[in-house]
């Protein structure tokens, strides 16, 4: 009686022991990393990441809970994205999230593996990182901020607030895709009787000199394409742009409220918003060359009318009735 006694004891022991051993030897569940590779500062797409966030809590990911997003900003240097990028890489990270076409063509020199989520890009299937929007192939997906049908529009809003609009001055980067959306701008151009002064830059050195050429061709306004790169040099844009007294149409909201006088184009924060959705699928197991690109649903026309009246300018009720947020 005894024995068994002290054999049950010693039983209850030892499993009190081992316990806590085996519950330690059990592997702590995977939590996602994801990799974010941005070409600009975080202050120029600030709105739009906490957008992406938006779209991750959405879905019930938690940062420090579930899910783990590893940043890294070029602040406007191209030459860093690599270095930025394979050092994400290394970590490693379940899944890249890249914007703008410098920094996607980096990924996708980095990486043949890791899934590659496009937030967005301007020409995926120009630029060579998918086989078409409905099959992209590879590892790579994500979405398309194509509009080059909207270049027409932006000339029709600039010539609205500039009604003296004669001569335009168009503005694009070396490096970032420019083919659609300058021919439709030329094709609109005529349309509606302007004469275009086209300009590239390829460094920040160079606008200076892009400015001075566009003084010496009398532009009388100034249309920015869609970049990246320029994006992330905005306020230098838009420094030249005030003190040559040139009113500017961007194609995208951010930082006008550096003295940009207006912008239209995708609700970028939609489309930050909508990346988080390909996040999901993947981590559920989805395969990139599987889920299509999507292309804009929404667009913005913002006015800066602080920017306006520094220039001399009454914006009509038309472009007010309009817009989707006016700067005071």
């Amino acid at each position: 009686m005894w024995g068994s006694t002290i054999g049950g004891i010693v039983t209850l022991i030892l499993s009190l022991l081992t316990a806590p051993l085996t519950s330690q030897a059990q592997p702590a569940a995977h939590v996602p990393r994801l990799g974010l590779l941005i070409p600009s500062s975080f202050s120029v797409v600030a709105s739009q990441i906490e957008a992406f966030r938006h779209g991750l809590r959405d879905l019930g990911y938690v940062e420090g809970q579930n899910i783990t997003l590893e940043s890294r900003f070029g602040d406007g240097q191209v030459d860093r994205l690599p270095a930025l990028v394979a050092e994400l890489v290394r970590l490693p990270v379940d899944v890249l999230v890249v914007n703008g076409t410098t920094a996607i063509r980096a990924a996708q020199h980095a990486t043949t593996t890791i899934p590659i989520i496009m937030m967005p890009s301007g020409d995926p299937v120009g630029e060579g990182f998918v086989a078409s929007l409905a099959r992209p192939g590879g590892n790579m997906t994500g979405l398309s901020s194509q509009a080059p049908e909207l270049s027409g529009k932006r000339l029709e809003l600039l010539q609205a607030a500039v009604p003296t609009l004669a001569r335009v001055a168009v503005l694009w980067h070396r490096d970032a895709p420019r083919g659609l959306y300058l021919t439709e701008t030329q094709a609109a151009a005529q349309a509606l009787g302007l004469h275009l002064h086209t300009l590239e830059v390829g460094s920040p050195k160079a606008w200076e000199q892009a400015f001075a050429a566009m003084l010496r061709a009398h532009a009388d306004a100034l249309v920015v394409l869609p970049s990246g790169q320029i994006e992330g040099h905005m306020r230098v844009v838009a420094a030249l742009a005030m003190a040559h007294r040139l009113p500017t149409m961007f194609g995208a909201r951010g930082g006008i409220e550096a003295g940009r006088l207006m912008s239209y184009g995708p609700h970028y924060a939609d489309l930050y918003r909508r990346a988080a959705t390909y996040v999901d699928k993947i981590l559920k197991g989805a395969k990139p060359a599987d889920l299509p690109v999507e292309q804009p649903m929404k667009f913005e026309l913002v006015l800066n009318l602080k920017t306006a009246k520094a220039l001399g300018l009454t914006m009509p009720s038309s472009l007010l009735f309009q817009a989707d947020e006016v700067i005071q």
